[in-house]
């Protein structure tokens, strides 16, 4: 049997790699100025031409990663949602404690919020400027993301009826998603060390809450 190949000592990396690598790089840096140019400008009044300079490139070349504006959002949303959607997945699964696995789907929320307001904002303001296919799949993407709460919350309230436990969810996200923003618009600034146990209390509290009396 061959026994497999070793790296050569001091051998230089692909060039093809160095390039894929380049233009990955490029890519993300167009994603993070287009979602911040998204959110203070909204959608319909930014240009290829003003999320090429925001990146270091020129306009035309926002082609080579784009085939519009419209791509570019549907990039960016689509990519919040699968990177949400694994990131849940994977923090409910590091216990088997459902207020333990609670506890750390509400940290990784906050985490979120408080890191990328921006994408929260251009979720909420122009989503409909998506393509259908991309409406379409990343609904399917959040629906999925609020289920994986539902399952954990389930574990917790195992008499509460899904819908009543999917509606906690749905209003922790909007306690969660809106604050960092809300506060920021206001022309005031909380410190993240601040906020985020602030957050995390109150999205537990409202969690884990049981529900009224028949």
């Amino acid at each position: 049997m061959t026994p497999p190949a070793q790296p050569v000592p001091g051998a230089q990396p692909v060039p093809g790699t160095q390039r894929s690598q380049a233009k990955e790089i490029r890519r993300q840096a167009l994603l993070t100025a287009a979602a911040s140019l998204f959110a203070v400008n909204g959608f319909n009044r930014v240009s290829l031409e003003d999320l090429g300079a925001a990146a270091g490139v020129s306009g035309p070349a926002v082609y080579r990663h784009f085939p519009g504006k419209q791509a570019v959002l549907g990039d960016l949303l689509l990519t919040v949602s699968r990177d949400l959607l694994a990131g849940g997945r994977r923090v409910a699964a590091e216990t088997s404690d459902p207020l333990a696995a609670l506890r750390r789907l509400v940290g990784f929320q906050v985490d979120f919020a408080l890191g990328k307001p921006d994408v929260i904002r251009v979720q909420d303001r122009d989503f409909s400027n998506l393509t259908l296919a991309d409406q379409s799949e990343v609904r399917a993407l959040q629906r999925s993301y609020v289920e994986l709460w539902v399952d954990v919350l389930a574990r917790l309230h195992p008499t509460v009826d899904a819908a009543e436990l999917r509606m906690r969810a749905h209003a922790t996200f909007g306690l969660i998603n809106s604050t960092p923003h809300s506060v920021r618009s206001h022309g005031r600034k909380i410190a993240p060390r601040t906020a985020r146990p602030l957050l995390e209390s109150m999205a537990l509290a409202a969690l884990t809450v049981d529900g009224p009396a028949a």
